[in-house]
């Protein structure tokens, strides 16, 4: 039995050596693959050892646990999401790609750490479809958005926020990017005789129902969660005001004839399953009476189709934009504690029915006016928006001024 045993071995040997490289990569058993050197083993003792008539249980427990791994790597692992960082409560500013260059990031890091503030929203893609820092996405580089960056390192950028504690939130101009719409006009909105579209202020704007759109906006979206920012905020996500205008003069690509709403709520599903496995949260800014009128005023924005799909929400409650006699006011933009109130009650109202329906719904994170337009903005104007929110318990807020220039007596 000894003598036959050997002779068995000497052929399993010769057999292996005579093995061709074709064959090893055309899927031969001794193809280092998961397990092979352990099912190599206990096959092959199997099959030598087959006068054995009683195997021991370890030799099962071992046998089954390597068809276990076995079956085990012919399915598919599903990839776990990564851990996102620890809610705060966030009171932020915001952040141009000027100022976020290497001459000028330290005032502000400078006053955020000597206010009540923890947070900053830096331009990623601005108002013009420009990219603030050197990207490696194909899309990108095809049309040179990210030409001349303000930033050199941006994964460096937002360690040094995090190492001073500040919260790190990347706002992406969505819907409006005339530098996109220039480089690629296929993607613009378009006029029905086939020209370009621009706003009333010359602007171009690309078509939010183009799935290449999504794809540009998402996958900057993705390579930036992997430089490490700690949140997504999607901006003018949205279709242009104005909205009975530009419907005469639009032909948009909406073959299906879905609504303005859909198309927006259909993006920010398709990005929360693009950003799913990455540690950042996602937010979405709208105009201020979203979180008050019924309809999408024909931008497309309606609460109830944007909050349960994002973490964050920011109305734009700016008292300057509000037309005269909204809520009862009739010149809201000298009454900002008013107008603060009554659009946060609106909006605290509208996500509790979302909950009631059983619906997840986005913590409220409203922008606040830190700038002049029909009026000086002063430090006490600023306080009692901040006021308002205070007594609706909404600890949130964030700071809008283009130029960035802040009231820091009112932080």
């Amino acid at each position: 039995m000894l003598q036959k045993n050997i002779y068995l071995i000497l052929i399993i040997l010769l057999l292996h050596v005579g093995c061709t490289t074709n064959e090893a990569q055309e899927g031969s058993i001794f193809q280092e693959t998961p397990n092979s050197l352990e099912n190599m083993k206990y096959t092959g003792d199997d099959h030598i050892d087959n006068s054995v008539e009683e195997q021991s249980e370890d030799g099962k427990q071992i046998k089954e646990e390597n068809n276990q791994a076995d079956q085990d790597a012919k399915e598919p692992e599903t990839e776990k999401p990564a851990e996102k960082p620890k809610k705060r409560d966030v009171k932020g500013i915001y952040l141009n790609r000027n100022s976020i260059r290497e001459e000028n990031i330290n005032k502000y890091i400078d006053l955020v750490k000597s206010s009540d503030l923890n947070a900053v929203v830096i331009d990623i893609k601005d108002d013009y479809g420009k990219i603030s820092y050197d990207s490696k996405l194909d899309r990108v580089n095809e049309i040179g958005s990210d030409d001349n960056p303000t930033v050199d390192d941006m994964k460096k950028f937002i360690q040094r926020l995090k190492e001073e504690d500040i919260y790190t939130i990347a706002r992406i101009v969505t819907f409006k990017d005339p530098f996109l719409a220039d480089k690629k006009s296929e993607y613009a909105l378009k006029r029905k005789n086939g020209n370009v579209w621009s706003d009333n202020a010359g602007v171009k704007w690309i078509d939010p129902f183009k799935k290449e759109v999504w794809e540009y906006v998402t996958d900057i979206s993705e390579e930036i969660a992997q430089l490490g920012i700690d949140e997504i905020q999607y901006d003018y996500i949205r279709f242009p005001e104005n909205a009975k205008k530009v419907d005469q003069e639009v032909a948009f690509d909406n073959p299906d004839n879905i609504s303005k709403s859909d198309v927006i709520q259909n993006f920010l599903s398709y990005s929360k399953e693009k950003l799913a496995n990455y540690p950042v949260y996602v937010s979405a800014d709208v105009f201020g009476l979203v979180t008050t009128v019924e309809d999408d005023m024909g931008i497309g924005q309606k609460w109830e189709k944007i909050s349960p799909l994002i973490d964050y929400i920011s109305p734009m409650t700016y008292p300057s934009h509000y037309a005269p006699n909204t809520y009862g006011i009739g010149n809201p933009d000298r009454h900002p504690y008013d107008v603060m109130k009554n659009a946060m009650q609106d909006a605290k109202a509208r996500n509790q029915m979302l909950k009631e329906d059983g619906k997840d719904t986005a913590i409220i994170r409203p922008w606040i006016q830190d700038f002049d337009y029909k009026s000086n903005y002063t430090a006490e104007d600023v306080k009692n928006q901040i006021k308002a929110l205070k007594e609706e318990q909404i600890n949130q807020y964030l700071l809008w001024n283009a130029s960035n220039k802040y009231t820091e007596a009112a932080l």
